[in-house]
C-alpha cells in the first residue's frame, strides 16, 4: 500500500551502511517509524527529504506495519537551524518532546502544527528562543492532556497574589496559601503569559510581550513543569544547556 503524507522528521539513525531510519510526525498517520533505504547515498533522491528536522512529502510505502520511503520532497528545511549550532541544539529538544509525547498512529494536526510554528520560528530568528521554548513546552503540556488549572488559587479561589505553580498537580497558588510538593515561582505578567499560551490560536502562539525576569520565570516553570509531568529527562535538553553555556 501506498501512501503519500507531509511529516515532520523527529529523529534519524544511519542503518547498515546507506540507511536511515527514521521517526516522523506525519499529517496521517501519526507517529511513525520509516526505513529509508539508501538514503546516505550521495546519488539518492530521498537525503534531502529524510534529515532530521526536514517537513517533507514522503511517499511511503506500507506494508504488514512496516513503512518505506519511496520518494520524498522537501517543503521547509529550517535551514536557519543548520549553522546555528544553539538553535539545533533547541529544535532536536523540539523534536524529542514530540516524538515523547506523540501517540503511534494516531494523527495529532495540532501537535504537529506546533513543531512546526516553532521550529520555523526559531530558524528564522522571529523571537527571543526562551519565549519560543518556553511556549512550545507549555502548549506542548497542553496538547498533550497535561494543561494546568490557572484560573486562580486552589487554595483560596482569589486571583493569585505572588502566584506559584504546583509542578506535581498543575495548579497556581498564592505564595502565602498552604500548599504541597514542589512549586515554581511566578509573577503576574508571566501567570498572564502562561494563560495566554495555554489558548492562543496556533499562528498567534508567540505574539505576546514578555521579558525581564517575568520571561526567566515563565522559562524556568515551563521546562520545569514539562520534566515533572513526562517524568524523563531529555539528552537533548542537556545538550543544549551545555551549548548555550560554552
Amino acid at each position: 500500500m501506498f501512501q503519500t503524507t507531509k511529516a515532520l522528521v523527529l529523529r534519524e539513525v544511519r542503518y547498515k551502511e546507506a540507511d536511515r531510519i527514521l521517526t516522523v510526525l506525519s499529517e496521517c498517520e501519526g507517529k511513525l517509524t520509516v526505513k529509508a533505504r539508501g538514503a546516505l547515498r550521495k546519488s539518492s533522491r530521498t537525503a534531502a527529504a529524510t534529515q532530521q528536522l526536514t517537513y517533507a512529502e514522503l511517499t511511503l510505502f506500507g506494508n504488514r506495519g512496516k513503512w518505506t520511503v519511496n520518494e520524498g520532497s522537501v517543503i521547509e528545511g529550517f535551514e536557519g537551524l543548520r549553522g546555528d549550532i544553539e538553535a539545533l541544539a533547541l529544535g532536536s529538544y523540539f523534536a524529542e518532546c514530540l516524538e515523547a509525547l506523540s501517540v503511534e498512529e494516531q494523527p495529532d494536526e495540532a501537535m504537529l502544527q506546533l513543531g512546526l510554528n516553532a521550529l520555523y520560528a526559531l530558524s528564522r530568528q522571529m523571537y527571543d528562543p526562551a519565549k519560543i521554548k518556553a511556549a512550545f513546552e507549555l502548549r506542548l503540556m497542553c496538547l498533550a492532556g497535561y494543561a494546568p488549572d490557572l484560573t486562580g488559587c486552589a487554595a483560596c479561589g482569589k486571583e493569585p497574589e505572588e502566584p506559584a505553580i504546583d509542578l506535581q498537580n498543575g495548579r497556581v497558588f498564592c505564595r502565602s496559601c498552604p500548599k504541597e510538593g514542589v512549586c515554581a515561582p511566578l509573577d503576574c505578567d508571566a501567570l498572564a503569559a502562561m494563560r495566554y499560551i495555554a489558548e492562543a490560536p496556533a499562528k498567534r502562539l508567540f505574539s505576546f510581550s514578555l521579558g525581564g525576569e517575568s520571561l526567566q520565570r515563565l522559562s524556568a516553570a515551563s521546562e520545569a513543569y514539562l520534566l515533572r509531568q513526562t517524568e524523563r529527562r531529555f539528552g537533548t535538553l542537556d545538550y543544549y544547556k551545555q551549548v548555550r553555556i560554552t
